[in-house]
């Protein structure tokens, strides 16, 4: 009996093996068939955990036949002494671990004064404790207790299912938990997506969103240019890399570039994700940086610029969360920039058509050049001195552009005829907002304008054309441009007169507020006139004479068509 308390107590200092909560299961199934039972690892051959009593006086066999019960995967008795059974099954089967529980039984009840010297000897016990033994312990038949080992596998199997789930289940809340921040940031950034929003203020606001959910010290934006220095003065485009960032970014705007140029990056773009078994080499150049994912903003064939995360918080690893976040917030800011790229070209295309129309209209009369340019600047002038928006300022700029861009269906001989037109040719000519507003009409970028263009010679008191609208009825930008058309026209040189002076224009002006004019604009007209004649100094080649000191007043009021 000595040696085998020697290996149950040697053995014993393998229970820290166990799988996790085997331990608590062994204590339900010990409850169930009333004993205690051992745990043998088949593969190595050791008893993780011992019965305390009786000791056992076998185990060197009942291990090695504890191989075959694992094998065979069922309950099978090894030893028959009667009235005592050995019984083993199998506990739980991994590609490392082939368990084996094992358990004293008794068949039969005993009676006084029976021979018990074979049980005895296969508990490693006197007979005397054998007996005492015995009388403690549950009968149970041998079919009895197969079925029950059979139970007790189906047990530990759903068990063992059980914690499969509990794991899969906490991974996919964790998975979930990643999602919905990832879902959660994605759903504030698309409702952020306008195209008057620029890339620039888009990605500020991505940074700071970005720094909440990602473990990273920093994040950096890095927009490449989309315009080069000729087409920048046609439309507002970056000609010069920009960096923005959100935390500790460990790189300026041209480290960022060194940066990018060292990756060496191929096509396609593919995420990049560096951790220290990259970083910590000695030709890598930016010690600073201990981990990235470094993702690239393309739409199409075309590259924006670069969204990067610097350095995990906890010195730990970035992995495919981080860069599924990242991929997906640079997919959407590419789209945006290529969105805004495409509506950049667009307005530089109507740019060009709306300078090809007046300049087209320009060359039909030298009297005229320039005029168009003249009225759109000083339109604007007066959109900011009334506070209105940058929008607003653009569309009116527009709408002073082509408020006269009918005149091209006006007659040559009308249109430069120096003497006073006749009441058939004042009709012909004022079909040129009509006109106008018909060769417009199929330009939806142009849907803001074309009422300016229609109601710019409407007057504050309903006598103007074409539809005789008074007062708030007239848009407020055609009652601007009215004013800006009205002025330059005075202050211009026509085939039929000289340029007025300064002083008769204002009169002409303060007498036609309220009846020609918006009195707010002409308001706003006085209170930004040093501007107003600035603009037109600088656009015309020379003062007008009419402006020049000792010029005398003109005796008829200009034509204003």
């Amino acid at each position: 009996m000595g040696p085998m308390v020697g290996i149950r107590d040697r053995k014993a200092l393998r229970e820290d093996l166990l799988p996790a909560g085997l331990t608590e299961v062994l204590a339900v199934l010990e409850r169930a068939f009333g004993a205690e039972l051992a745990v043998v690892e088949t593969e190595t051959g050791q008893l993780l955990r011992p019965i305390r009593y009786p000791p056992g006086a076998r185990w060197d066999l009942w291990i090695a036949l504890c191989g075959q019960v694992a094998q065979h995967a069922r309950p099978e008795f090894l030893e028959d002494e009667d009235p005592l059974l050995v019984l083993a099954f199998p506990l739980c089967r991994t590609e490392t671990t082939h368990l084996v529980a094992v358990g004293f039984f008794l068949a039969r009840s005993i009676k006084e004064g029976e021979n018990l010297a074979g049980p005895a000897a296969v508990l490693g016990v006197t007979e005397q404790d054998a007996a005492a033994w015995a009388k403690r312990q549950p009968v149970w038949s041998a079919e009895s207790l197969l079925r029950l080992a059979d139970l007790a596998i189906h047990y530990l199997e759903e068990q063992d299912r059980c914690r499969h789930f509990a794991q899969e289940a906490e991974s996919l809340s964790a998975h979930l938990a990643n999602t919905y921040e990832e879902i959660s940031l994605l759903h504030r950034l698309t409702r952020n997506l306008k195209i008057s929003r620029s890339d620039e203020e888009l990605g500020r606001v991505v940074l700071d969103w970005l720094l909440e959910v990602l473990l990273a010290e920093g994040v950096a934006l890095q927009l490449l240019p989309v315009a080069d220095a000729e087409s920048h003065r046609a439309g507002p485009g970056r000609t010069q890399p920009v960096l923005l960032t959100a935390g500790h970014c460990p790189v300026d705007n041209a480290g960022f570039s060194r940066l990018v140029q060292h990756l060496c990056l191929g096509v396609p773009l593919q995420p990049v994700m560096l951790n220290r078994a990259v970083t910590c080499r000695p030709d890598w150049p930016m010690p600073e940086i201990r981990q990235l994912i470094l993702v690239a903003l393309v739409e199409g064939e075309n590259l924006f610029g670069w969204l990067a995360g610097f350095n995990h918080v906890d010195d730990g690893e970035f992995g495919t969360v981080e860069a599924s976040l990242l991929s997906s917030v640079a997919a959407i800011l590419g789209i945006h920039s290529g969105n805004l790229e495409l509506y950049r070209q667009q307005s530089e295309l109507l740019a060009g058509i709306v300078r090809a129309l007046t300049s087209a209209l320009d060359a039909r009369d030298k009297y005229t050049c320039g005029h168009s340019e003249r009225v759109a600047q000083i339109s604007v002038r007066l959109a900011q001195q009334l506070g209105l928006d940058a929008r607003q300022q653009q569309t009116i700029y527009l709408a002073g552009l082509l408020h006269d861009i009918g005149k091209i269906g006006v007659e040559d001989s009308v249109l430069r005829k120096p003497d006073k037109l006749t009441p058939e040719e004042y009709e012909h000519i004022q079909q040129h907002v009509r006109i106008g507003h018909r060769i417009l009409q199929d330009l939806k970028k142009l849907d803001n304008v074309l009422p300016i263009i229609l109601y710019h010679h409407e007057a504050w008191d309903g006598s103007g054309y074409p539809d005789r609208l008074p007062a708030e009825q007239i848009p407020l930008g055609a009652r601007i441009v009215a004013v800006a058309d009205a002025f330059d026209a005075m202050s211009s040189d026509r085939p039929y007169r000289k340029g007025m002076p300064m002083e008769k224009i204002e009169t002409i002006l303060r007498a036609g507020a309220g009846r020609q004019w918006d009195p707010r604009v002409i308001d706003a007209f006085f209170q930004a006139k040093e501007d107003i004649l600035e603009i037109v100094r600088r656009e015309r080649q020379e003062i007008p004479a009419a402006w020049l000191p000792g010029s005398a007043s003109l005796a008829t009021p200009p034509r204003s068509l």
